[in-house]
């Protein structure tokens, strides 16, 4: 799986990101994580789903890079808009997924 280094969490993820980023790499799907990544269909920007979604192979091998972990998905849902307004204060457009591909 492809992290992005300065990987955007909310507070609870934040403590304990390296334990959570070990477990998913050990195909451990525990609790109600969600991934913010790069959208799969290129005409898109993010995708937001469930770790335990993992578990299907097919998503497991197609997943991009993942840009946020959020301990909900309340807290993804705030955490891709933060993705958003800081992408666009940095680039003044909203291109995000040239933004991540170019800072990768």
């Amino acid at each position: 799986m492809d992290w992005y280094a300065d990987l955007y969490t909310d507070r609870i993820t934040g403590t304990v990101k390296e334990r959570l980023i070990a477990e998913i790499e050990d195909q451990k799907y525990r609790g109600n994580t969600y991934l913010i990544t790069l959208a799969a269909n290129p005409e898109n920007q993010l995708d937001i789903f469930s770790v335990q979604e993992l578990r299907f192979p097919y998503l497991r091998r197609n997943c991009s890079l993942i840009v946020g972990l959020a301990s909900c998905r309340e807290s993804a849902l705030l955490l891709t808009e933060r993705i958003v307004q800081d992408v666009y204060e940095s680039t003044k457009d909203v291109k995000i997924r040239d933004f991540f591909l170019l800072k990768r």
